[in-house]
């Protein structure tokens, strides 16, 4: 009879697989960041309106609700968070996030039935042409813009717009009697910077970014709105469209948000820097 020879190594080996030991690599555990893009998709899967995401300093996915989400839908946020521990957070906010259109520097235009006043952004320029910037979703229902409430004087007419999904829009100056100030640097905003709001409505107000790459679903079916850059700085409706800022450096369009200039909220602002890229037009 012949035996099989094996060595005390294999021995050993043989003991170790038949325990698990040695049933391969282990799976390394998904980093904070790989965590929070995971919860990113499960947040936007709920499909709840009325809600924002984004990510702060450390990277970890902050998600706002506003006023319109009921008990059960914020405990469905809650519930979803918690599959991913620290990574994400969720917060209740006041007012109601929906695009910033007022019916107010102003601009004004009629849509349907409807006249509509939002706030110039910033001035640029192409091929010695000249147009500004402001948000998509006035854009989206107006296509001439007037300097004053009863359309005497003459700005000019959309190139282009793009909402939802982005919030932006480029005007044409068809009135060559107008001036066009400029003075800024396109730069792209940070967690923590303050910054500086200005619009037709409230005029000019100061916060923080709290958030950046924030997606925004605006109530009642306002549209999904990606990218953004998520503030304190209060705006109320007519500011959309207006500069944010910081010193001379152009930030961003205003894009819409929650609550007001009296109580404070939430505002979301189309970073400056793609819009000029969408249009290859340069700040003045």
């Amino acid at each position: 009879m012949r035996f099989k020879r094996t060595t005390f190594a294999t021995a050993i080996a043989s003991a170790l697989i038949a325990a698990g030991a040695l049933a391969g690599p282990a799976q390394a555990a998904p980093s904070p960041a790989q965590q929070a893009k995971s919860a990113a998709s499960a947040v936007d899967a709920t499909g709840i309106e009325g809600i924002s995401w984004g990510y702060d300093k450390q990277g970890r996915l902050f998600v706002t609700a506003d006023s319109t989400v009921s008990r059960a839908d914020l405990a469905t946020l809650k519930q979803t968070a918690a599959r991913y521990g620290d990574a994400v957070r969720v917060e209740r906010t006041a007012g109601t996030f929906s695009p910033k259109v007022g019916p107010g520097d102003a601009i004004w235009g009629v849509g349907g039935r409807y006249l509509y006043r939002c706030s110039l952004g910033f001035n640029v320029v192409k091929n010695g042409t000249y147009y500004f910037l402001t948000a998509g979703h006035c854009a989206k229902d107006v296509s001439t813009w007037y300097a004053d409430q009863n359309r005497n004087t003459l700005i000019g007419s959309n190139v282009g717009y793009s909402f939802p999904g982005d919030d932006y829009a480029l005007v044409r100056y068809d009135n060559t009697s107008l001036s066009h100030s400029g003075g800024y640097t396109a730069a792209d905003a940070y967690v923590g910077e303050t910054v500086t709001r200005d619009g037709s409505t409230t005029g000019v107000h100061s916060g923080r970014v709290t958030a950046l790459n924030a997606t925004v679903r605006y109530s009642k079916g306002g549209g999904t709105v990606y990218g953004l850059i998520q503030t304190t700085v209060c705006a109320e409706g007519g500011d959309s469209g207006g500069p944010l800022y910081d010193g001379n450096k152009a930030i961003g369009l205003t894009s819409g948000g929650s609550g007001d200039c009296t109580s404070g909220g939430t505002t979301f602002f189309q970073p400056v820097t793609e819009a000029l890229s969408a249009y290859g037009v340069s700040l003045l």
